[in-house]
């Protein structure tokens, strides 16, 4: 009989002292130096190379030093609420605002620039490539732009560790070499696996191994590539 597993508690909060930098200690050191005149920032990288944490990282860091800060993405249909109070705008997911989003996105950005609210943005390709109006274009690259790494395998290595750790799962370096080696090192396939396993192993009331991977793939495939 299997038990349904039941949520453990909240996410872990993304900060700066959380994220593994690899090579990305630039496009850190300067979100967390960031003053209150500072240019725009633009973080650009493929998935998984740490975008959307440094910028809730960014914001949890000026809420704790008591600051407003503005959280959009484009999962969030335009139009876009207020903003006001804030002093810190964030925008998300650049590379996927459909037409309605990016007139809301420049009016926002206009918006910043008359009120001195600082904005920072991120998407998957570079400014001058993103397919979206030429105003916006334009604004996105206008400040400082860092291009994200994904993180080398003994990044990859430490971040899922560390999920683990603080899920309570002991993986084995059998399990690990297997994560590592077998599976996309994008971190958000690493995370929605590490969920997946941590899921099945509760329902079952049995540890983390490598034939228990095996067992939840062949059970659960959800497309997921099965081991050589």
């Amino acid at each position: 009989m299997k038990q349904i597993p039941l949520a453990i508690g909240p996410e872990a909060t993304p900060t700066f002292e959380s994220f593994v930098p690899g090579a990305n200690v630039a496009a850190v050191e300067h979100l967390r130096a960031l003053g209150p005149a500072a240019p725009p920032v633009y973080l650009w990288g493929p998935s998984g190379s740490g975008k959307t944490h440094l910028l809730r990282a960014l914001v949890h860091a000026h809420q704790a030093q008591g600051g407003r800060a503005g959280f959009v993405d484009a999962g969030r249909p335009a139009p876009w609420p207020a903003q006001e109070g804030c002093s810190l705008i964030v925008l998300d997911g650049c590379d996927q605002l459909d037409a309605a989003q990016q007139h809301a996105a420049f009016a926002l950005f206009v918006g910043c620039a008359e009120q001195g609210q600082r904005w920072a943005a991120a998407g998957r390709v570079p400014p001058v490539d993103l397919a979206l109006r030429d105003d916006l274009r334009t604004r996105l690259g206008w400040g400082h732009v860092f291009a994200l790494q994904p993180p080398a395998e003994p990044e990859a290595r430490a971040i899922v560790r560390r999920e683990a750790d603080r899920r309570g799962i002991f993986l084995t370096d059998e399990v690990m070499a297997w994560l590592l080696t077998r599976q996309a090192r994008d971190l958000g396939s690493l995370m929605r696996l590490l969920d997946r396993l941590d899921r099945f192993a509760l329902a079952r009331q049995r540890a983390v191994t490598l034939p228990l991977l095996r067992t939840m793939l062949d059970e659960e495939p959800a497309g997921v590539p099965q081991p050589r």
